[in-house]
């Protein structure tokens, strides 16, 4: 279920701060009941993936260790506990709010599609990919009944697509000539391909996330524009990781390794709350 890999559902909570109810216990529970439902979701995700690809994990170097893949665990043991844990998600998604429910809902099911068949199609891999960080942010909002600025939405959605296709390079780089043989849909893709899409992206992303910062996303005297710094550094420290120590394979790797990347994080969080909080 790879707990470590639960820090992406951080991306419930940002609906949370930016609405300024962060302090207010009612709408706190909510939203950790909300990241709670996401844990056991990409769980069951998790679990159900690797089910299908443990022939294709065997070949890779890592994920080879993983217990399906490893033989630890049995395949019929794997699949009821990931039914026992989807149901219970799904009841508790619900009981939080209808709305809500139904993001887990559709969260689950285009996860399904993407292991079936959907991780195949070269481009929709990464976009299904993106939109699981993007249906996380849109259900922080619904499960505490706040707008949702729609430079928000853009800016986790390229954040989210960014992080993806730098996944894919570095997959490629790392397994070189049996890349195809771990992932398909990777022979579709080139590091030239991959590498304009990452310039593209990481220009739009600051400059999404800039005009957002800067009021252009209905935040009200918020002086958030002193966390673009933070977001400018972040981004590019990330982008040296990738291309000059061969890091991104893993993204929520590289998060719980690097310092300098955590320090940063660090310091976009207190900056954020100075603005929201703080400052007139």
């Amino acid at each position: 279920m790879r707990p470590r890999h639960w820090i992406k559902n951080s991306f419930v909570l940002p609906a949370l701060v930016f609405s300024k109810h962060f302090f207010e216990i009612s709408y706190l529970a909510r939203c950790l009941g909300a990241v709670f439902c996401f844990c056991l979701l990409s769980g069951v995700v998790y679990i159900f993936n690797d089910i299908f690809d443990r022939e294709q994990d065997r070949l890779h170097p890592e994920k080879s260790q993983r217990p399906i893949a490893a033989g630890m665990l049995s395949v019929p043991l794997a699949s009821v506990a990931a039914l026992i844990f989807l149901v219970t998600a799904l009841a508790f998604s619900f009981w939080l709010h209808t709305d809500f429910g139904f993001v887990a809902l559709i969260y689950a099911g285009l996860n399904v599609a993407y292991t079936l068949k959907l991780k195949h199609v070269v481009l929709l891999d990464v976009l299904i990919v993106a939109s699981g960080f993007l249906l996380r942010a849109l259900g922080g909002a619904l499960v505490i009944e706040v707008a949702i600025s729609t430079w928000f939405i853009i800016c986790t959605f390229m954040l989210a697509l960014f992080l993806a296709v730098v996944k894919r390079r570095q997959e490629i780089v790392e397994l070189a000539e049996v890349a195809g043989d771990h992932r398909a849909i990777l022979e579709e893709y080139s590091l030239p391909f991959l590498d304009q899409i990452i310039s593209a992206l990481t220009a739009a992303t600051l400059v999404c996330y800039a005009l957002y910062a800067m009021g252009v996303g209905d935040i009200k005297g918020a002086q958030m524009q002193w966390t673009i710094p933070f977001v400018l550094y972040g981004m590019l420290r990330y982008l040296y990781l990738v291309y000059h120590r061969g890091d991104g394979d893993n993204p929520t790797k590289v998060v719980w390794s690097d310092r300098p990347l955590q320090a940063t994080a660090m310091l976009w969080l207190v900056a954020s709350a100075l603005g929201l909080y703080v400052l007139p």
